[in-house]
């Protein structure tokens, strides 16, 4: 008991049931799930589906925050990955043909690639601070999407690529499948294998990594890489499940999200250690929180104030400081003194005096054999 009262996820786990049994109580049909076509449906698999983007970014960015870095240019690419899939399907002699959809999703993962060696050529290589050298991406990147779409929205009719966004498998919603197998696919690559500790000891301290004989520099390029993979699948999803590109809107502010996922999963900015399984958890709270906003009917002006308060609810529940006064709260008093006061032996260290034998009631003998003022003590 007293381990999961210490455990950082407790509090993003009781914010994440009391989310769910608010909207419970707002609409008591929350929790029903109803198989219709042989698919499943339902409010909660709405929140899992739409939580699939973001979860797919924050998993890549837990990885880069646990390497002591930070990528601001995600949605940028998130738009990109749209505009090219899009671009490509519009171009290609037979739009709606499975073949075209390939080509689409294959180049728009290759280009992010590219964008993420980038990214990590910037930060492990030239050594530039990761919130400038994707800052960089970030800026640079929407406006490639946009002359991309030639600033307009395509649409696409494509069945194929369109599964993506709103097909399924074996009933289960295609991108809640897609971002479950990449999470296991991660979970097993970091916790099974060695990766996840040099990850770490980057994190903690790469100097020391880099003398100890780890590779530092490839670890670091390589999550930087692996997290703008991540987010031009999440932009297939987002474009696919619209059937359109908007280079103006897609992913805007989705690296936010993300970050906001990763630390209340309990994951440190300062990096080192990190939780998967605390980023699903901040994935599903961002989630449920603007589904709970819809249901109450609360202006989506008002969404991302209301997000805002309950995040900000959950980081001071999660606060060091907070959480040692709250445990000194809860921890019982200590027993009081006996009816007599301090020991005889207590109490005369207490106040200098000598301490009595209890054997003969006399002064005990100082190190250098006398009693009393301890005068013949070793100087």
């Amino acid at each position: 008991m007293n381990r999961l009262t210490r455990s950082p996820l407790l509090w993003p786990l009781l914010a994440l049931a009391a989310l769910l049994l608010f909207n419970l109580v707002v609409n008591p049909g929350f929790f029903a799930v109803r198989i219709q076509d042989g698919h499943l449906f339902g409010s909660l698999v709405d929140v899992l589906k739409n939580a699939a983007p973001t979860l797919l970014i924050a998993i890549g960015m837990t990885l880069v925050i646990a390497s002591r870095g930070i990528d601001l240019s995600v949605g940028a690419v998130v738009a990109i990955a749209g505009a090219i899939a899009c671009n490509s399907l519009v171009s290609a002699p037979d739009p709606t043909s499975a073949g075209a959809a390939v080509v689409a999703i294959s180049t728009a993962l290759g280009v992010a690639l590219l964008l993420g060696a980038w990214n990590g050529l910037l930060v492990s290589v030239l050594g530039i601070q990761p919130i400038i050298a994707t800052l960089v991406l970030m800026t640079a990147g929407r406006g490639i999407a946009m002359l991309i779409t030639d600033g307009q929205i395509i649409t696409v009719d494509n069945d194929t690529y369109g599964w993506l966004g709103g097909g399924y498998l074996f009933g289960i919603p295609a991108q809640v499948v897609v971002a479950g197998l990449i999470l296991l696919a991660v979970a097993l690559l970091t916790r099974r294998t060695a990766l996840g500790m040099l990850l770490e000891a980057v994190g903690i301290n790469p100097e020391a990594a880099r003398l100890a004989g780890v590779r530092s520099r490839s670890i670091v390029w390589t999550v930087y890489v692996f997290a703008a993979l991540a987010a031009a699948v999440a932009g297939l999803m987002i474009s696919a499940q619209v059937t359109a590109a908007d280079a103006n809107r897609a992913g805007l502010f989705i690296e936010l999200d993300a970050i906001l996922a990763v630390v209340i999963g309990g994951t440190s900015l300062a990096g080192g250690r990190y939780s998967l399984t605390g980023t699903v958890v901040g994935a599903l709270i961002l989630q449920t929180l603007t589904t709970t906003v819809y249901t109450v009917g609360i202006p989506p002006d008002m969404t991302t104030l209301f997000k805002a308060l309950v995040v900000i609810v959950v980081f001071l529940l999660q606060a060091p400081r907070l959480r040692a006064v709250l445990a000194r709260r809860r921890r019982p008093a200590p027993p009081p003194l006996p009816s007599g006061g301090l020991p005889e032996e207590a109490a005369a260290v207490l106040t200098g005096g000598p301490v009595l034998a209890d054997d003969e009631h006399t002064p005990a003998p100082t190190a250098g054999g006398t009693t009393g003022s301890g005068r013949g003590a070793l100087r």
